[in-house]
């Protein structure tokens, strides 16, 4: 959720342990990333094909850390590495940066990316940033038992076609299509896959200034690294990538022959065209939406016609500059109003009931004799205090996170995120860290 290096302890796994650091039986074990947006089974997948049981969650970003697990197919050795759930490869949080750096810096040998069938448009998003990167992955097309149930269908081989590259249908909970994943992830690591993978189109200008810089770039990275996406990510002046850079490969790139020259030349001209470090990353996302958009028209089927355009018109309602923020307030209102009153009534029976029991424990205490020091410590101390927090803290949490559960499958608190990156932007955090604020505000009261 927006999580802090300091606050998930992510600072000393890169120190110690080494997020790159890959546990390999053999020099002949491909090494296979685990992408995805929170909440597609990607965790079901690794544990199913590992068979593992790394823990899973419903909140965004619950993976901090890389989870490593092998899997043998057909007399060959794989490891999967299931890396955190991100809706983007832009790093505007921690986890969306160890994501990035895995998949720019960790060696593997194919890419899995994990979309979810039921709202595939909007998975198709990180498919297309992590294709830039890497020019080995593959689509897992997942819960699509959940799209057929909401009469959801697609379209595998449009989709295919579309991208570029190879894409699986499956429903993991009960393994369905894992055998023809693991076929895919064989002929992909194998190079029996030919890449014609989809590459977006900036427009001329951006397409321009990139063909300026790219050449340069690529002596620089000497192989290490796409090009034209570490040219995107320069021209966009992302910090975190080249903190990441220097990192990783070792030094500046910037510090390279030419590269800095070629940058100047090319955001001049980036300039001219009206296109500047502030919009660049808007132009940059706006081209990767549309592109999402055009895919999911020819490989997504509606049976239900009606299904996503009530989607649509819930989103403008929900998300809109006019009533998504007073919605939301309201909403939030109502929860927090419920959890703290409902949970009076429950919290003072359970309080009267601890109380009665505290007093019948402290008159055994006194008709067995015991010291006064044992009856302090005991009934006094220990179990006066756990009473209380029981009472306290129990009821409103029973109430508050079913009721939070339940916006969080509804696919409101997303929204809830966008509505307020915005604002934490200016405060130089992100918008998801709305949702852990919710949470520690409530348990607080």
């Amino acid at each position: 959720m927006g999580l802090s290096s300091e606050s998930t302890g992510t600072e000393v796994l890169n120190e110690c342990s080494g997020v790159l650091d890959i546990h390999k039986e053999t020099q002949e074990d491909k090494v296979i990333a685990l992408a995805g947006n929170p909440n597609v089974g990607k965790s079901t997948v690794f544990n199913s094909l590992t068979g593992m049981k790394q823990h899973t969650g419903n909140w965004p970003g619950k993976t901090v850390a890389n989870a490593q697990g092998s899997c043998k197919y057909k007399n060959k050795n794989y490891v999967f590495v299931d890396i955190p759930g991100t809706y983007s490869l832009m790093a505007n949080s921690e986890e969306e940066e160890i994501a990035r750096d895995f998949i720019c810096f960790g060696g593997q040998d194919a890419v899995v990316v994990v979309a979810d069938a039921t709202c595939l448009e909007r998975n198709l998003n990180l498919v297309l940033q992590t294709m830039e990167i890497s020019g080995q992955v593959i689509l897992c097309v997942n819960l699509i038992d959940e799209a057929e149930k909401k009469k959801i269908r697609i379209k595998l081989n449009v989709l295919q076609e579309q991208l570029g590259i190879p894409v699986v249908g499956t429903s993991a909970r009960s393994g369905k299509g894992l055998s023809r994943l693991m076929d895919a992830v064989a002929a992909v690591t194998s190079r029996k896959h030919r890449s014609g993978a989809l590459q977006i189109g900036y427009g001329k200008a951006v397409e321009k200034a990139v063909a300026i810089l790219q050449p340069a770039v690529e002596r620089g990275l000497k192989s290490r690294l796409n090009s034209r996406w570490a040219s995107l990510k320069l021209l966009d002046g992302d910090a975190s990538i080249l903190n990441s850079m220097k990192k990783y490969l070792g030094y500046d790139i910037l510090s390279e022959n030419g590269v800095s020259e070629s940058l100047s030349e090319a955001k001049e001209l980036l300039n001219a065209e009206g296109i500047t470090s502030e919009n660049f990353r808007d132009h940059i996302v706006t081209k990767i939406v549309c592109t999402c958009e055009k895919i999911s028209k020819k490989a997504v089927v509606y049976e239900k016609a009606e299904y996503e355009e009530r989607d649509r018109k819930i989103d403008h309602i929900l998300t809109s500059k006019a009533t998504g923020i007073p919605i939301m307030i309201l909403l939030l209102c109502s929860i927090f109003w419920l959890t703290i009153t409902g949970a009076n009534y429950p919290s003072e029976l359970i309080a009267e009931g601890l109380s009665w029991v505290g007093s019948r424990l402290a008159g055994l205490c006194v008709a067995a004799c015991a010291p006064a020091w044992v009856k302090g410590l005991l009934v006094d101390g220990c179990y006066r205090t756990l009473a209380w927090v029981v009472s306290v803290m129990l009821p409103p949490m029973a109430i508050f996170f079913p009721l939070f559960t339940l916006l969080e499958d509804c696919g409101y608190l997303p929204r809830v995120a966008f509505n307020m990156d915005n604002f934490f932007r200016k405060a130089c955090a992100h918008g998801k860290q709305a949702l852990t604020m919710c949470m520690v505000c409530t348990i607080m009261q």
